[in-house]
């Protein structure tokens, strides 16, 4: 079957038309690595039935950081520099963009090498020790799951309204996506408070999804504490560190959490809010930072009993 190519359609990402792109000073070189995002395969039915349907494409990528070999990562392709950027951030190996100076993916061999400034300080210890959890497309993550999460700090003053928390909702139902063609993959947003989308990546496991959103907003500059958060998948502790990693305020789900996930997030102060559907979610942490606003809706209103 021949292969559909849904690059450059804006299935695979979408960002704001005033992100900054480019060799700017002090940002990495990157490449510009375009993939296939599905493949038709012939499917046969219970009654027998041929058709040709659309599948989402996986593919190894190989991290090379200074010509040493890191890690492989499986993923969709549609954002590969962006992901390996918050790959290396997100596991605490490059604290600063200023430290990469070149990211360049090179499809026909599955690999992609960075070079750094000065290079990674004891990588062969900061790697040796991998932490095995609960996600999907990664798996692992590397030193010690809560060594910083004692040290990180979200803004206190961080509000959401409700009425941002169900365009959200609206926003990501309505997106134009790999997964309504193809399913199979996972999906997350970056939005503004207020609920205006600035990033949608996919990819095959949620985990590639948040980094690649990490990479593209240090590479444009983008604070998280005024900003929401929001993944198809599952709300595990890895995910809840990840958004605090990246100074987030507000994680949303469509689907559920896990009891460290909601543990981690009343431990950092983030609004943990998990099967969001419709006018539907469930408020799970960070209790304080949601501004209910009965009006919008149908159903009488049950203020919350918030005591311990």
């Amino acid at each position: 079957m021949a292969r559909k190519d849904a690059s450059g359609n804006g299935l695979h990402s979408v960002m704001r038309r005033n992100a900054r792109h480019g060799s700017a000073a002090g940002r990495p070189v990157l490449s510009e690595a375009r993939a296939v995002l599905t493949h038709e395969v012939l499917a046969i039915d219970e009654r027998g039935r041929r058709s040709g349907i659309a599948i989402p494409a996986e593919r190894p990528l190989t991290i090379y950081v200074d010509r040493r070999e890191l890690v492989t990562l499986m993923t969709l392709g549609g954002a590969p520099e962006a992901l390996v950027l918050g790959y290396l951030r997100n596991q605490r190996l490059v604290r600063a963009l200023e430290d990469i100076v070149s990211i360049q993916v090179d499809w026909s061999v599955d690999a992609v090498a960075v070079v750094t400034r000065h290079g990674i300080q004891d990588v062969e210890a900061r790697t040796a020790k991998k932490v095995v959890t609960t996600g999907c497309g990664q798996g692992s993550v590397f030193g010690g799951l809560m060594d910083e999460v004692d040290q990180i700090a979200l803004p206190a003053d961080a509000r959401l309204a409700q009425s941002s928390v169900y365009r959200i909702v609206d926003t990501i139902r309505t997106q134009q996506s790999v997964y309504k063609q193809a399913g199979s993959v996972h999906g997350c947003a970056l939005f503004t408070g207020g609920g205006e989308l600035l990033y949608f990546v996919e990819d095959v496991g949620r985990h590639n999804a948040v980094d690649a959103i990490a990479g593209l907003m240090w590479l444009d500059g983008v604070e998280g504490a005024d900003k929401v958060f929001y993944t198809t998948g599952r709300l595990t502790s890895e995910m809840v560190i990840k958004g605090a990693q990246m100074g987030i305020p507000f994680l949303l789900s469509r689907s559920g959490t896990t009891q460290m996930g909601q543990m981690v997030a009343e431990r950092v102060g983030m609004s943990l809010l998990a099967r969001c559907s419709g006018r539907h979610f469930l408020l799970l942490a960070g209790h304080e930072r949601l501004v209910f606003e009965p009006q919008l809706l149908d159903t009488p209103y049950v203020r919350p009993d918030l005591r311990d």
